[in-house]
């Protein structure tokens, strides 16, 4: 579990891949502070699990799946990557909470900039837009943030200098790809608001289709 508050920056030293996977190494400070084997650091939002560790660097395999839901699989070497240990449970709780397990990616379609905060506006599918709502959480490579606006077709958020300096994002430009999850519970909450709704349909799928607007359909 994160808080997708970004403790510190890395960068991508090598990348192995496989047939349909990877592993990557990536070079760190802060997060390697009293990190084990097995331990999970979330990198740039997404959840991987620790297989080795060197003085600067840890490594950690990427299953296929991941490489699709994700951006990983697009990172050179040298490229920065937001880095953040999983919650300790005596930590506070600055973000929101945060699984690391992406939905999929969203397209940076502009960037604005007002006083102080920046503006990004993301482009996203359907799929990631059901689950966003106005002033609720939205993490975007790792980061805590909170929607500002919302549309059909994308949302944006504000940011402010600090956010900006630590994170990736004073990198990123208009038509780079970023990593998304929705808001846990909202996930949870549109399951069981529809689990019996597709229960239903599952019966009247093995009844073989026999519904009471079957029978009038064919004259019952």
């Amino acid at each position: 579990m994160f808080t997708g508050i970004v403790e510190e920056t890395g960068s991508l030293l090598s990348i192995e891949r496989g047939a349909e996977s990877a592993i990557l190494t990536i070079r760190a400070n802060l997060v390697l502070e009293g990190t084990k084997v097995g331990d999970s650091i979330a990198v740039n939002g997404v959840c991987l699990t620790v297989t080795r560790l060197g003085q600067d660097r840890f490594s950690a395999d990427v299953m296929a799946e991941t490489l699709r839901r994700s951006g990983l699989g697009q990172l050179g070497i040298g490229d920065p990557v937001n880095l953040e240990r999983a919650m300790a449970a005596n930590g506070r709780f600055g973000g929101h909470i945060v699984s690391g397990h992406i939905d999929g990616t969203g397209r940076i379609a502009s960037i604005r900039k007002e006083d102080n905060a920046v503006w990004y506006r993301i482009e996203a599918s359907q799929k990631i837009l059901k689950y966003i709502v106005e002033k609720g959480s939205i993490t975007i490579d790792g980061i805590s943030l909170t929607v500002a606006g919302l549309d059909d077709t994308g949302f944006s958020v504000s940011v402010i200098p600090h956010t900006r300096d630590v994170t990736t994002l004073s990198g990123r430009r208009i038509g780079d790809s970023v990593n998304l999850e929705n808001d846990l519970i909202g996930k949870y909450v549109d399951r069981l608001l529809h689990f019996r709704e597709d229960e239903e349909d599952k019966k009247e799928e093995n009844s073989g289709g026999l519904t009471l607007d079957f029978l009038k359909e064919h004259g019952f």
